[in-house]
């Protein structure tokens, strides 16, 4: 991964990026990607590439599934460890291209969501991801991913900056490099006592055709893609996508 060792998710991020006030940490949104990650993960132990402050393993784990963690952020996993429950997780520390964590273990699942794919900001991390979420699963096993669609149709043309929020205590703006699929996500926060904090936070999108050749390259095939964590159906609208990967069972003849 091309990020220093916490990535982009030092101290300073990891201490508010369980804000209750963000949409993605409520019960609702939460509630039903545990629901989905657990019918998939069909009672076998499973493993959460970018795992965070444990947002979404904590309450699996509570489900009584067997969860594991790849993190690169110390930052992140600190923050998880003060959590209840949050120290009985296996976390090991490295990124999610390329770390391996103890040799034989396997999973019926591996998962990716909150469009944390797009932090490997090149082609080559992102199909290596794909094959480490492979050499990672059992026969049958499947991985996870959950990602926005390219935004591009928003873009006027020749522009190539996006506001994606404005408000009086945050501004934020997605600047496209269409040549290279880069993108990079600018945030401007004002805080309560009138300080101001400013990141930059740089991104490679990947349409869904192209997760699929990598999916394919690391030897797994599409079993589902779906608009949401309810199953709803991926059409031409939808901005995000859940897609779920299945390496092939191993032939019994």
């Amino acid at each position: 991964m091309d990020t220093h060792e916490d990535g982009w998710f030092g101290e300073e991020v990891a201490a508010r990026y369980d804000d209750p006030a963000d949409e993605a940490n409520t019960p609702a949104s939460i509630e039903p990607v545990v629901d989905a990650l657990a019918g998939l993960a069909g009672g076998d132990p499973v493993l959460e590439f970018a795992i965070g402050t444990g947002r979404i393993a904590l309450p699996l784990a509570a489900r009584g599934v067997e969860v594991h963690g790849i993190e690169v952020s110390r930052a992140m996993v600190d923050q998880m460890r003060a959590k209840p429950g949050g120290r009985d997780l296996p976390v090991t520390i490295g990124d999610m291209a390329t770390t391996r964590i103890e040799a034989g273990a396997s999973f019926g699942l591996v998962f990716l969501v909150f469009n944390t794919i797009m932090n490997l900001t090149s082609q080559d991390a992102q199909v290596a991801c794909f094959r480490n979420a492979a050499s990672h699963l059992r026969p049958g096993g499947c991985f996870v991913v959950e990602v926005s669609v390219p935004d591009l149709q928003r873009l006027p043309p020749g522009e190539t900056v996006h506001p994606f929020h404005v408000g009086p205590d945050r501004l934020g703006f997605d600047e496209y490099d269409l040549a290279d699929q880069g993108m990079v996500s600018h945030h401007l926060c004002v805080h309560g006592d009138g300080t101001a904090t400013r990141t930059s936070v740089p991104f490679r999108y990947a349409w869904p055709a192209e997760l699929d050749l990598m999916a394919r390259l690391a030897g797994m095939r599409l079993r589902h893609r779906w608009h949401d964590w309810s199953g709803a159906p991926f059409t031409a609208a939808s901005r995000q996508h859940v897609s779920v990967w299945e390496l092939p069972p191993d032939d019994p003849d």
